[in-house]
Formats: C-alpha cells, sequence, structure tokens
C-alpha cells in the first residue's frame, strides 16, 4: 500500500533526504514556516511541540535542524494530521517526532502542564471575517482563526511551558501589538523580535517572536530579514536557512 494518496504528491525538503506528503490542491506550507523553524532551531530543549502543525513541516524540519530528543505536533483537522503522520513515518522519524491529532485548546491535559521547555507556533494569521463561506474548508482553517484564536494559543502555550520555557511564533506585523498584548496577559514576556521583508526598502510582511514564560522585561529587536536580494535572486540567508547551494 502506498503511503501517498491520490491527491497528494511529495516534496523534497532539501535537508537530509527529508520529504513531505502535501495536498495537491490544499493549504501548502510556505516561507513563514521555513524561517520559524530555523528562527526556533538554537534554543536547546529536551521537548518541544508545534501547535497547528498542518502537514507536520516543522517538527520534520526541528528534527534535522536540533538535537531535541522528543517533538510533538499538534493539529486538529483529521485528514491533515494522518498526513503528517505518515510523513513522519515515511521519513522514519516515529517515535521521536510524534503527530497528535487533537484540538490546541485541550492539549495540556493530555501532553501534561509545565513539561515542555519550548513551544513552536505558526498559526492562523487572520480574525474570522464575516465574509468567510466555508468555515470547515481547510484552507480557511489554516489561515482565519475558526478553531484557535491567537489568545488561545498563548494560552495553551502559557499551560505547557516550564519557567523560562520559551515560545517560538510567526506571524504577520499588522498583529504584533495583538501579539505581545496576549502574550503579557499570559505571563509570556516578548523577548526576541526580527522582521522580515520581501527586499530592502519594502515593508515586512512577516514577524518572528520568541517569548519567555515568567521571563523577565526584555525586547531585543534583531536585524531586519530579507527575502530576496537588489537584483531579485533569495538572499545569502535565505539560502542557507533552506540549505540551497550558492
Amino acid at each position: 500500500m502506498s503511503i501517498m494518496l491520490a491527491d497528494e504528491c511529495m516534496e523534497d525538503l532539501q535537508l537530509e533526504g527529508l520529504m513531505l506528503l502535501q495536498k495537491k490542491g490544499g493549504f501548502r506550507f510556505g516561507t513563514d514556516a521555513v524561517l520559524l523553524a530555523d528562527f526556533a532551531k538554537d534554543a536547546p530543549s529536551k521537548r518541544t511541540v508545534d501547535l497547528c502543525t498542518g502537514t507536520g513541516v516543522i517538527p520534520i524540519l526541528l528534527s534535522a535542524k536540533t538535537n531535541t530528543p522528543k517533538i510533538y505536533g499538534v493539529e486538529i483537522q483529521p485528514d491533515i494530521a494522518d498526513m503528517a503522520r505518515r510523513s513522519v513515518e515515511y521519513n522514519g522519524l516515529f517515535p521521536r517526532v510524534e503527530i497528535i491529532e487533537g484540538d490546541l485548546k485541550n492539549c495540556a491535559s493530555y501532553l501534561g502542564r509545565g513539561s515542555f521547555d519550548k513551544v513552536v507556533c505558526n498559526p492562523p494569521y487572520m480574525k474570522v471575517s464575516a465574509a468567510i463561506k466555508n468555515l470547515d474548508d481547510a484552507k480557511t482553517i489554516s489561515r482565519h482563526e475558526v478553531m484557535c484564536t491567537l489568545d488561545d494559543v498563548m494560552h495553551t502555550a502559557a499551560q505547557l511551558l516550564v519557567p523560562k520555557g520559551r515560545l517560538f511564533m510567526v506571524h504577520r506585523p499588522q498583529r504584533l501589538a495583538d501579539i505581545f498584548c496576549s502574550m503579557r496577559a499570559h505571563k509570556i514576556e516578548p523577548k526576541k523580535l526580527r522582521t522580515v521583508a520581501p527586499r530592502r526598502g519594502k515593508a515586512p510582511n512577516l514577524v518572528l517572536v520568541e517569548g519567555m514564560y515568567q521571563g523577565g522585561e526584555e525586547l531585543r529587536l534583531l536585524p531586519e530579514l530579507y527575502i530576496f536580494d537588489e537584483i531579485g535572486n533569495y538572499s545569502s540567508e535565505v539560502n542557507k536557512i533552506y540549505n540551497r547551494k550558492c
């Protein structure tokens, strides 16, 4: 029996031979997930969980970029969680990497309160709009706060993290005020902020944020990351993150 279904395709992650199953016509992982995995890689961890894991790309990338012995991914959509689980099995990463099908709002009850030193999340970026017609659509769930809100993510992260444990998140710049307010409301102190812009002279379209649960007050602004260089090629830093040879 093939591990890949008829409506799926296999994508090469260009890192240690890792592959990822994706829906041909569904929501696909993007640059934001790759940047987040790289942003989170340097903080040491014995137990990491990725909330809103989707296809499982972040846990799979972190398995190659870190020495973390146990990495979980939590995904609420059954078919997407099943696809992520099959990717983990295809890459021979189970039981080091484990995909959990479930609602992140409840995951502290089965993963354990205060049992993680690192939480990672690439959440839905947009608030629910009255214009949305199909709230059950996979792309809608991935992009809009249908199944979870920003506050839900922060609340769960605070439940899961040990004191001084770290949260890593990628989001949109226009939600920064919401992000910082929600972090502090749940005792997660913003520690690092890195903006991501398409190229020099363009406004940022992503932000990478690191917070510490029960941490002290101090926020560091890191140098901006540019996706493309002056002539339109991928920047040297992005090529390094993607493990591309220049």
